[in-house]
């Protein structure tokens, strides 16, 4: 694995702040919202961390990794959207948690495989993608995530009751 660049480093660090700002504002807010300091956090800093990874090419080239950053760049920009400008009326603001709660898993993915194949130093976890622990805390971020888009839909419908 190549060694951290400074690009590497205020990534990484901004990718923590996003995670943790975006997991407290779920457990508070239930959801996503620029409304919410938490939430305008979130958003900004998840828009630098989506940025920067387009400029690290440490895989040899355009990867997933970049895939990511440009779906959580999109999903930014819709959930936006769907926040100031209400396209769809009342469905807006399911599109909106749809769009910020997709960067959360857009977040994750990357976050755990650097994780695994950087830690621990000289030994790391896993030294392949097709890894199985890999793919199982891929499979376990999907299924949270669906389950908590689910809840986030009933908690907004409720809402609107």
């Amino acid at each position: 694995m190549p060694e951290m660049t400074l690009l590497g480093w205020f990534h990484t660090i901004l990718g923590i702040v996003a995670v943790l700002s975006g997991f407290y504002t779920l457990y508070k807010y239930k959801v996503i919202s620029a409304e919410e300091s938490s939430g305008r956090l979130y958003i900004w800093v998840t828009l630098l961390v989506a940025g920067s990874a387009l400029g690290i090419y440490n895989q040899g080239g355009f990867g997933v990794a970049h895939i990511l950053a440009v779906l959580t760049l999109m999903a930014l920009a819709e959930g936006y959207i769907m926040e100031r400008f209400k396209l769809f009326g009342s469905f807006s603001k399911y599109f909106q948690a749809l769009g910020y709660t997709s960067t959360l898993l857009f977040h994750m993915i990357p976050a755990i495989t650097d994780f695994l194949r950087r830690l621990p130093v000289g030994d790391p976890f896993i030294d392949s993608f097709e890894d199985p622990l890999l793919l199982n805390f891929h499979t376990a971020f999907l299924v949270i995530y669906l389950l908590g888009l689910i809840a986030q839909m009933i908690w907004l419908r409720k809402q609107a009751t």
